[in-house]
């Protein structure tokens, strides 16, 4: 089980410099992937009917492909991770475009990680309808994958329209997609047309069920179980280095391959803390 990191998003600040510090420390640590989350529009709270969610106008994310643009330019082995884009509230071909250029200036160190988000006001914002965003995010997976491997595309969906067209440059390897979400139908989309699956909760017996699943649907499908990723991710705050390991060795037991942990809630205010926290956990996990 690869270990990896957490960007704290709404604690790493704006400065450059400490966004630079913070991939080339978690590529120094050994960290084999670093995750970022992804939210383009925070609703603010004083609204007519209120608003309520577990993020609003005054947390801060920063956008994810344009980030990894920066951190590929200052790192050159940690594997960086979408978790997750909200795909049906962007357009198409243009994360084609921006994910190719992301994974050629990078070597191939990007690994997109997509959802379909649930906060309708971002969509609103987006000008995207927030309904069949399920349906909508399958056709996408079809269209990106078209588009990178494909010089022209005459294709008609339901959702998207290439009239004889594609985009240049194009990667060189197929980016793999992971799926977030727990919805039986997610759980489908992911087994049947996806590289891995983004749990959100714990090692837990619900997470048993929906790899079961999983494996089951992948399967039927006739594809191979063993090239399709877990990824999971765990918390330092309120833990202990017993809690840590107990955490992951039950993860790595489900069959997890990759495990980020999230330094951000933890009172930490610098990027030696957050940096010193993922290798205290590192080291305990592969104690």
């Amino acid at each position: 089980m690869k270990l990896g990191a957490v960007l704290p998003h709404n604690e790493i600040g704006i400065d450059p410099g400490a966004i630079k510090a913070y991939a080339q420390g978690v590529e120094d640590l050994g960290m084999s992937h670093m995750l970022l989350y992804d939210h383009v529009l925070g609703a603010d709270p004083d609204r007519p009917g209120g608003f309520s969610g577990p993020y609003d106008k005054d947390t801060q994310f920063h956008e994810p492909l344009t980030t990894f643009a920066f951190i590929a330019a200052v790192t050159s082995a940690v594997e960086m991770v979408t978790n997750i884009l909200i795909l049906p509230q962007r357009q198409t071909v243009l994360v084609a475009k921006q994910a190719a250029e992301v994974a050629l200036l990078s070597n191939n160190r990007l690994r997109l990680g997509v959802g379909t988000g649930w906060n309708e006001v971002e969509y609103v914002g987006l000008d995207v309808p927030f309904s069949r965003k399920g349906a909508r995010q399958a056709e996408q997976v079809e269209l990106l994958r078209k588009l990178w491997t494909e010089d022209s595309l005459d294709y008609a969906g339901e959702f998207h329209r290439i009239d004889r067209a594609s985009i240049n440059p194009r990667p060189t390897e197929l980016i793999p997609i992971w799926f977030g979400g727990g919805a039986p139908a997610l759980l489908k989309r992911a087994a049947t047309i996806g590289d891995g699956w983004m749990p959100l909760g714990s090692p837990n017996d619900a997470s048993r069920e929906a790899i079961d699943t999983l494996r089951g649907h992948r399967e039927a499908a006739g594809r191979d179980w063993s090239t399709f990723g877990i990824q999971a991710q765990a918390m330092f705050a309120g833990g202990n280095p017993d809690r840590w390991k107990t955490h992951a060795d039950r993860w790595r037991d489900l069959g997890a391959t990759h495990l980020a942990i999230r330094t951000d809630s933890a009172g930490f205010t610098s990027v030696d803390e957050h940096l010193k926290a993922v290798g205290t956990y590192r080291d305990v996990v592969e104690s």
